[in-house]
């Protein structure tokens, strides 16, 4: 006998890993130009000039047993003072090496930090629409409930609609931002508006109510938006970091949970996470990326390369009649399907091998999601099909 809830999970991937999966097959039988892939957050640039040079540098001249070798659980000490040090000089952070546990990539981080504040059956987590299908499945691991918060009309937070979402059964609120899927990037406004309400309710139920930031594109922004850090605004909130978008790193998993020492049970909820790590299988994330994360914490991605993307995506479909959400951040567009049903767009382009993701699993039923990281001359191949499935709707 197997556990019937893992047999569910591993006999379905999730939508996008399914659509891309389809994508890889269809490439396989007619070619690469065959098919527009827009399903996955897959970087198609490269790594920043100065992460490839690290890399060489490090796997010619650094110790082996430094580069391969166990670290300790939470990470190398000069990591974590790196990534301490980063956030410090930009945020004026006020975190240390000690508030700092490196694991691979944002997906652990997140699992363990879920794991950690599941205090009971009845814990529920909220996710703020739209949101990464794959909360559902790492909020559950330990058998807590995820909710869903409707966003306001324009992808922005609705404090109201989150208040009335709270209970006392509620340890976090999911927060991503950049949004995946929207792009859409938090205003300090927005944030404090959250916090006033979390603040309010974490008093009157008399413990901490967090908010987990999940921040793997951080540093992917553009038109001269900033994104706020969202502990200066409401101390207790965890951030669960990733390098793969920024560093054009998905496929090497390396990240870090957060806890800052504005957490309330600071100490506590520390050891919580790295418990539930270990017992979700964590040794230590991979040493070569530490060291590269050592070396690499303040590279830079190539916002030129996506920024152009997302011009001409959006240009070029609305012009053609597509309703595009048109926001900040991250690297996707939500388009509202023309027949307002995102399940049956994404099957019609699936059908002429353009590849992209229903909203429905993000909250946004009406919409796909296209990831725009992709080649240039996927776009420009893309587009004659977009016109295509238009002029088929009309």
């Amino acid at each position: 006998m197997v556990n019937r809830k893992a047999w569910e999970l591993g006999s379905s991937r999730s939508v996008i890993r399914e659509l891309f999966a389809y994508g890889q097959q269809q490439r396989q039988a007619l070619g690469d130009d065959a098919v527009c892939d827009f399903s996955l957050g897959n970087p198609a640039t490269p790594p920043p000039k100065g992460v490839l040079e690290a890399l060489t540098r490090l796997t010619q001249s650094e110790d082996p047993t430094a580069l391969h070798g166990y670290t300790a659980a939470e990470g190398a000490a000069a990591t974590r003072e790196a990534v301490a040090r980063s956030l410090n000089a930009r945020f004026s952070a006020g975190v240390t090496r000690g508030d700092v546990f490196m694991t691979a990539g944002a997906a652990p981080a997140l699992t363990a930090v879920f794991a950690a504040l599941t205090v009971s059956p009845d814990t529920e987590f909220l996710a703020l629409a739209p949101y990464f299908p794959e909360y559902a499945v790492f909020t559950g691991i330990k058998g807590a409930r995820m909710r869903v918060v409707p966003s306001a009309a324009d992808f922005s937070l609705d404090p109201a609609a989150l208040d009335a979402c709270l209970t006392p059964a509620v340890q976090a609120v999911i927060l991503k931002s950049p949004n995946n899927p929207s792009g859409m990037v938090y205003t300090e406004e927005n944030l404090r508006q959250v916090a006033e309400v979390l603040t309010r309710r974490s008093r009157e139920w008399g413990h901490p109510i967090y908010i987990v930031c999940d921040e793997p594109y951080r540093e992917l922004v553009y038109d001269g938006k900033a994104v706020p850090y969202v502990p200066g605004i409401y101390p207790n909130t965890v951030v669960c970091y990733s390098y793969s978008k920024c560093l054009s790193l998905p496929g090497d998993r390396i990240g870090y949970v957060l806890v800052p020492p504005t957490c309330e049970e600071h100490g506590d909820l520390l050891a919580a996470v790295a418990g539930a790590a270990r017992a979700i299988g964590h040794v230590c994330a991979p040493a070569t990326y530490q060291v590269l994360v050592r070396e690499c914490a303040d590279e830079a991605p190539d916002l030129a390369f996506y920024d152009e993307n997302r011009r001409l995506l959006y240009g070029a479909l609305s012009e053609m009649g597509y309703e595009l959400v048109y926001l900040a951040g991250a690297f996707y567009l939500l388009c509202r399907a023309p027949e307002g049903d995102g399940d049956a767009f994404s099957a019609r382009a699936r059908e002429q091998n353009l590849l992209v993701v229903s909203g429905a699993g993000f909250g946004a039923p009406a919409y796909v999601r296209i990831a725009y990281c992709v080649s240039r001359e996927t776009v420009l191949r893309s587009l004659p099909i977009f016109r295509r499935l238009m002029e088929e709707e009309r």
